[in-house]
């Protein structure tokens, strides 16, 4: 029997330097029926023509101009499901290094059940390979996406299981076409950071997110926007108020608002002040404030959401 068509869809944006380890491990799986497309981002380190000539089965699709994380995936999306007509898309970062079985493990899950609309595995640190980053995410009380399950701790089989899992970080993560289908792809109010929890959020109620142990891949973690930069503290300050604002109730969010506002707007701006990392601390302000301000220009607030 024929397999599932898989595309390997890898963003981008000026990480010619990182695509050498994504692209040949993704090569070097063992499953029959998938190919590898780089979406080029708006990239201007001469990706397109460095992928194409070192890796000639390797499909690149270019944007001219960069439209970020969710919009970068959204154009590769419609093309992988809509043009190429796959069955999953395996939406996965460009500064990994993946096992030769992550396909087909994934598949494998997918296929049980229609309803399985993600499936995601074991993330290790490229540089500790023996450390987990993630096996998923849990649910959180207040800030609904919780932390990473696993994070820190040397795999010793202890999250050698297939289940169901409330939330997935999307460093690799298959999407089946059903999902897409019904749900479509990621939500571009967020440009960068959230948009996996968004897109999770919209299709919860109709599709599953699962974690198979036997899927892994390592991690060199933020190498495009940075770890520790100004920017992602901008959008993390930002973007996870606005997926509560849009998909909670106004009691949930009063709850989030004021333990974020307390938390990561006050405590991390003054840490990072103190460091002298004052572009970091004006960063984490100015986030706070654009996500407050987008609830007003789009009339999402009202009393009930602060008191």
């Amino acid at each position: 029997m024929s397999k599932p068509k898989v595309i390997v869809l890898i963003l981008s944006y000026n990480g010619k330097k990182l695509l050498d380890d994504s692209i040949s491990s993704y090569l070097a799986n063992e499953y029959p029926s998938f190919e590898v497309v780089i979406i080029d981002n708006g990239s201007n380190d001469g990706t397109k023509v460095y992928v194409e000539n070192k890796f000639p089965d390797v499909i690149v699709i270019r944007i001219e101009k960069n439209r970020g994380y969710s919009g970068g995936f959204n154009f590769g999306l419609d093309y992988a499901f809509n043009q190429k007509k796959a069955d999953y898309v395996l939406v996965t970062n460009n500064d990994v290094k993946a096992d030769k079985n992550v396909i087909s493990s994934l598949v494998e899950v997918a296929e049980t059940d229609d309803k399985i609309g993600f499936v995601t595995g074991k993330v290790y640190y490229y540089d500790n390979p023996a450390v987990l980053q993630t096996t998923g995410k849990s649910e959180d009380p207040i800030r609904w996406n919780g932390p990473d399950i696993g994070v820190g701790m040397v795999d010793n089989g202890q999250f050698d299981v297939i289940k169901e899992i409330p939330f997935a970080d999307d460093i690799f993560m298959l999407v089946s076409q059903n999902l897409y289908a019904e749900i479509g792809g990621y939500d571009e109010t967020f440009f960068l950071q959230s948009e996996q929890f968004d897109w999770q959020v919209r299709a919860k109620g109709k599709f599953k997110i699962f974690y198979t142990y036997k899927a892994k891949i390592f991690h060199k973690e933020s190498m495009t926007i940075g770890k520790t930069s100004a920017l992602k503290e901008y959008y993390n300050s930002r973007n996870p108020m606005l997926v509560i604002l849009i998909h909670r109730e106004a009691k949930f969010f009063r709850r989030y608002f004021w333990n974020h506002f307390i938390y990561r707007i006050t405590y991390f701006s003054i840490k990072s002040f103190i460091k002298f990392e004052f572009k970091k601390a004006l960063y984490i302000w100015l986030g706070f404030i654009s996500g407050l301000f987008w609830g007003l220009k789009n009339k999402k607030f009202t009393v009930r959401h602060f008191i």
